[in-house]
């Protein structure tokens, strides 16, 4: 995992990029490492949080799609979601609304959250939408606590 890390910040941007695309997919990994070791280096704040946030929302965006296909059993195999996160999950968004997308930048909660609007055929814009703010306000925390504390 070091080594792939370690690649990952050798790309700069696009490194973060996909280090950020793998974290919001069902691909246990975390960007943050990516992020704060490239802000240690004096990449450019800006474009760290726009490539983070560009693909850990596309990463998402792939749970909601393959959650649009709605095959469970695709599901199951491929992310390791068993039906009963599925469910509860669906009981919480139905409860809370589409805008529960917000909270998709969360470990493995997230991935049941994006599977679980493409399930409902949530609307694809405001799931975009939340999701993407969600992340980018978890990127910007991010960067101000790497700041206070590296």
């Amino acid at each position: 995992m070091e080594a792939i890390v370690q690649s990952l910040i050798e790309y700069g941007y696009i490194g973060m990029f996909i280090a950020a695309f793998l974290s919001g997919s069902v691909v246990p990994f975390s960007s943050e490492l990516v992020m704060v070791t490239l802000i240690q280096m004096g990449a450019n704040p800006l474009l760290i949080l726009v490539s983070g946030t560009i693909g850990n929302t596309l990463g998402s965006m792939t749970c909601y799609w393959v959650g649009l296909l709605g095959n469970m059993k695709w599901i199951e195999r491929l992310f390791h979601v068993r039906p009963e996160r599925i469910t509860r999950t669906e009981q919480l968004v139905r409860k809370h609304g589409i805008w529960m997308a917000f909270f998709c930048f969360l470990p493995t909660f997230g991935e049941a959250i994006a599977i679980v609007l493409g399930l409902m055929r949530a609307n694809q814009v405001i799931v975009l939408f939340s999701m993407t703010l969600g992340k980018l306000l978890r990127y910007v925390a991010l960067f101000y606590a790497s700041e206070l504390f590296f």
